[in-house]
């Protein structure tokens, strides 16, 4: 009888074991990837998130010729255990280039972007940062209208996503933000990209429900049409108010005419990484 009484008990706290371990998952998760916040797990600050959005220059296009990437990462954009990106899966894995692989366009190749040396640069300049979550959100030849549009799956798919990295621990920090490239093309797109741009921002916003992060643009490098097509919608990116702005122009750009080369994306994850510091720190 009593044999049977110390069963019972040990079925029951097995169940609580289970029980705790499927309702605290996000904690086991942490705890596996993030040793280093454990010490002062109340501080958000430990694990920081940032989301990269846009379109192939944000991807990263970085050593790819004739769609082959050359395998080719800087040592700026090297991996490192406290960077942490959400892949396809929404699921945590140690960051490494290609940073936006499983996630762009199946008929693109990715490459080296800006996102693996931001974070770099955030850490070397400042060694007790903590852990970054990188959600790599960008997809090649996106236009604004795609983004803003009230049903868009590209920036569904980017909340989702945001609001998986929240889960695990931590705080969004700020948004990355390259594209425009696309809405170059014709008289139609750039007209049409002011009003797209601001409606994008003020539904992000809304959605994330976070409004004070900040967002970070980059200024157009390149274009896909005219020139004077490219000039007015960098004039519109750079008269945008209330969000801070990094000018890609002057960065090399490989022979295809618009995407930034392998040391230019570097180039750009430091300019981002000084833009990100000065509205922080």
């Amino acid at each position: 009888m009593k044999h049977s009484y110390n069963i019972k008990i040990l079925v029951f706290l097995l169940f609580l074991i289970l029980l705790w371990d499927y309702l605290n998952s996000g904690i086991i998760i942490k705890q596996k990837l993030f040793p280093q916040v454990l010490e002062d797990d109340n501080d958000d600050k430990k694990i920081s998130i940032f989301i990269l959005a846009g379109q192939s220059n944000m991807v990263g296009r970085g050593g790819v010729i004739n769609k082959v990437w050359d395998k080719f990462v800087p040592p700026e954009c090297s991996s490192d255990p406290r960077i942490i990106r959400v892949n396809e899966n929404s699921e945590l894995e140690i960051a490494k280039e290609p940073l936006h692989a499983g996630l762009d366009h199946p008929s693109k190749t990715c490459g080296v972007g800006p996102g693996m040396a931001f974070a770099n640069a955030i850490l070397k300049k400042v060694p007790n940062f903590g852990t970054i979550i990188l959600v790599p959100s960008a997809f090649g030849g996106s236009s604004v209208s795609e983004w803003a549009s009230s049903n868009s799956s590209l920036r569904e798919k980017m909340i989702n996503r945001t609001n998986q990295a929240v889960r695990y621990g931590g705080k969004i920090r700020g948004l990355l933000w390259y594209q425009g490239e696309t809405d170059t093309q014709s008289e139609w797109n750039m007209r049409n990209f002011p009003g797209e741009y601001h409606k994008f921002i003020h539904i992000l916003y809304k959605e994330l429900l976070h409004p004070r992060v900040p967002f970070i643009q980059v200024a157009l490098a390149s274009g896909q049409g005219k020139s004077d097509l490219l000039e007015r919608v960098r004039a519109a990116q750079l008269g945008m108010e209330d969000i801070i702005t990094v000018d890609a122009m002057g960065l090399a750009v490989k022979s295809d005419g618009f995407h930034l080369t392998t040391m230019a994306q570097v180039h750009l994850g430091n300019m981002l990484a000084d833009a990100f510091l000065k509205s922080y720190i």
